[in-house]
């Protein structure tokens, strides 16, 4: 296939999937699910015919676009509106991370006869949440949830993709060499966490620096300044060194990104815009590329297998850590089952499960389609229902007109 004919697919595909954006806000439906159909419908299975299998190549476009997700999301966050829910926020993607995985192996053994530590893995690599999709429905249907409920989606959304990515990988090690000591995994979990930490904290106070002080604005618009370059530059930086050095590149993105979010620096607000169109494109083209990695055929094998590990997902594992790890907080019962309703899996899970993929484990195919139908499952299921489920619990704040009456 020539290159013009390539760019001809790609504008098409672009231009479906703004059109089914605007219909996901009218139908309440997440617009991930609408973006993954038209990626498997241009694929080979599909009446499009586009033969696409590389696994490696699908891994690389997703790293890349969920580092400028993430710098997005942490421009977005407001520290003072976030700080409140970081305690719960911390104890998700940790505790909530690892028990959801155990859940999930526990019920793998029996549904899918596979061994504990895959089990494990899909457990680790189910258990990346994706509120963005929440947040789309929310506002295509005008709901204003109470308490510290968007807080702490916000956060754990932003911050459990290193924890999935860590145990992801780790496992997919110690599933390669047996012979790897589990202490030599938790020695990698502090490396990356740490130096993550670290690398996000120090480049995103030189970012601040560096922006206030590099007078690029002569003519004074920013449309037509450097500006959005240099902060694409600080994202591939950020992220390429990190992971360079051992530390989780997502992690130091998004602290980058939280920090100059809230910095006093000159055209945030322009800059904050643009990454969220940039974060728009990523987005689309990430999931666009997942639906043709994928081969609808192959999901109808795992039809009765991947219903009941979704059931187990979001009946049982989520909403079972979700209340442990928030039993000691303060929110109340109706909101900690909202949570838990709403930790909808999307392009994360799908991305880390092209791991096992490329690092050729026995079982990584089932996994990877088991994975896909989970998170077309998921969407489906709570994406769909996320008015519902809030209006059902209470959590919805009255409007001012409900307050006047």
């Amino acid at each position: 296939m020539h290159f013009e004919e390539w760019l001809l697919i790609a504008s098409v595909l672009l231009l479906l999937s703004v059109v089914a954006w605007k219909a996901s806000n009218r139908l309440g439906i997440p617009a991930l699910l609408l973006f993954l159909g038209i990626g498997m419908l241009a694929g080979s299975d599909g009446p499009g015919g586009i033969y696409f299998d590389n696994a490696f190549m699908a891994q690389s476009i997703g790293v890349v676009a969920l580092a400028f997700i993430l710098f997005a999301g942490g421009l977005d966050t407001q520290w003072k509106v976030v700080r409140p829910a970081l305690g719960g926020a911390l104890a998700l993607l940790t505790i909530g991370v690892l028990l959801t995985a155990v859940v999930v192996a526990v019920f793998a053994l029996v549904i899918l006869h596979v061994s504990f530590m895959e089990g494990l893995l899909l457990g680790a690599i189910l258990s990346a949440t994706d509120a963005a999709t929440v947040f789309s429905v929310s506002r295509a249907r005008n709901l204003q949830l109470s308490g510290k409920i968007l807080p702490l989606l916000e956060l754990e959304s932003g911050l459990n993709d290193p924890m999935a990515v860590f145990l992801t990988i780790g496992l997919t090690n110690l599933l390669t060499n047996p012979q790897e000591s589990i202490f030599a995994t938790f020695v990698l979990f502090v490396q990356q966490i740490g130096v993550g930490a670290i690398c996000g904290l120090l480049l995103g106070a030189g970012a601040i620096l560096l922006i206030g002080r590099l007078k690029l604005d002569a003519t004074g618009v920013i449309q037509s300044g450097p500006y959005p370059v240099l902060t694409i530059a600080l994202v591939l930086l950020t992220y390429g060194l990190t992971a360079t050095l051992g530390g989780s590149g997502f992690l130091a993105v998004y602290l980058v990104g939280l920090l100059l979010g809230n910095s006093s620096v000159k055209y945030m607000e322009q800059l904050t815009s643009f990454h969220d169109g940039l974060a728009w494109v990523m987005e689309i083209g990430m999931f666009l590329v997942l639906g043709l990695l994928v081969f609808p055929s192959h999901l109808l094998m795992v039809f009765f297998s991947g219903l009941l590990i979704t059931g187990v997902v979001v009946f049982i594992a989520r909403p079972a850590s979700v209340l442990l790890v928030l039993l000691p907080t303060k929110m109340l019962m109706p909101e900690k089952l909202f949570v838990s309703w709403v930790g909808l899996r999307g392009a994360v899970p799908i991305v880390l499960a092209t791991f096992p993929l490329l690092a050729g484990l026995h079982n990584a195919s089932l996994l990877f389609d088991l994975v896909f139908f989970v998170v077309l499952a998921s969407v489906l299921l709570q994406g769909t229902s996320v008015s519902l489920a809030a209006r059902w619990l209470g959590v919805v704040k009255p409007s001012a007109k409900e307050l006047a009456g």
